[in-house]
């Protein structure tokens, strides 16, 4: 058994056998993702990939929200130095394509706000089950920056070209009840049966044929594969946009919770 006790942002345990139960734990920030955080979001699934006794993973957040996005002042950092700027944008790289390339099927449980990597590691699961009310924000534009992360390999598989533009654009939300409909998540249920919907699904998977699920995610997958020279290049000009004016503006506005202003 793998010994996750080395994790500080990420509250991990066993929610029934063989499930493995992955928390974002920030909850006085909604669950917000800083440099530790955003590196762990990175490490867990190489780590649950290798764990024989991991047959299914839930990740949720704790408490009301999913995750709030990036800690602003991590995107601050971001901006400033360099080195900084590349070594996040080697975990988000790796954020997207370890879930993808993880064997155990994943299952997110989406309540509240879903933002930034959070958001992504929310929609690149292989069952997402989002509460009616859940807020699902892309939210790069609005910061200043093109939109990265996971965006272009898998919204437009999703819910199709045009949705995808109308919110990644717009950074307009997307309800729980809506993200059911456009097919941008699984299944959404009343906000208070969330994670319980979600364990249910996760104890499902985990007691189901372990081969047989694992070659059909890797194969289902080959899909978003085929789309990762369009997602290393929505990431390339993401970080490239940490290195323009336009997030200084973007960054002031979410503090000031204000409408930016790039005229």
């Amino acid at each position: 058994m793998a010994d996750y006790r080395g994790y500080e942002r990420l509250r991990i345990d066993w929610a029934a056998d063989g499930v493995l139960r992955v928390v974002i734990s920030e909850p006085r920030r909604l669950n917000a993702v800083d440099m530790t955080g955003h590196r762990e979001l990175a490490e867990i699934w190489r780590d649950a990939d290798r764990d024989d006794d991991v047959r299914a993973v839930l990740i949720r957040g704790e408490g009301a929200a999913f995750s709030a996005g990036g800690d602003l002042s991590m995107i601050e950092e971001m901006t400033r130095d360099h080195a900084t700027r590349m070594r996040v944008f080697g975990e988000a790289r790796d954020i997207v394509y370890n879930v993808l390339n993880c064997s155990k099927p994943v299952v997110s449980a989406i309540q509240g706000p879903a933002v930034g990597a959070g958001l992504a590691v929310a929609l690149l699961a292989d069952v997402s089950v989002a509460g009616r009310t859940a807020r699902i924000i892309d939210g790069h534009t609005r910061l200043g920056v093109a939109a990265g992360d996971h965006a272009a390999i898998i919204w437009p598989l999703l819910c199709g070209l045009a949705k995808a533009k109308y919110h990644l654009l717009l950074c307009e939300p997307v309800s729980g009840a809506e993200a059911e409909r456009m097919g941008l998540v699984s299944v959404c249920v009343e906000d208070d049966q969330v994670h319980d919907e979600a364990l249910r699904i996760a104890t499902r998977l985990a007691a189901g044929s372990a081969e047989a699920i694992r070659l059909t995610k890797y194969a289902l997958n080959n899909w978003l594969r085929l789309a990762g020279p369009s997602f290393d290049a929505s990431l390339a000009m993401e970080f490239l946009g940490f290195t323009g004016p336009d997030v200084a503006e973007g960054v002031s506005a979410l503090r000031e919770k204000r409408p930016p202003d790039f005229a």
